[in-house]
């Protein structure tokens, strides 16, 4: 198998670009994985957080709901 029958199969068939989207996608996840660990092991758990340390999506739902 030659460069360009290689280069055929990845880039112009169907079975071959499936092949770089899932190759593409688990490297992908385990890149994602390799960091999140590292990250982990860097920034360890300091205890519990107070409420008004705490960020969340609905803050201002919440914030609305007070005020009325």
């Amino acid at each position: 198998m030659d460069f360009a029958e290689l280069y055929h199969f990845l880039f112009e068939t169907y079975v071959g670009i499936g092949v770089l989207v899932l190759s593409g996608l688990i490297l992908s996840l385990i890149a994602a994985v390799v960091m999140e660990f590292k990250t982990r092991k860097t920034f360890v758990d300091r205890g519990p957080r107070t409420d008004e340390d705490e960020w969340s999506f609905f803050d201002e739902e919440e914030d609305e709901k007070k005020s009325s």
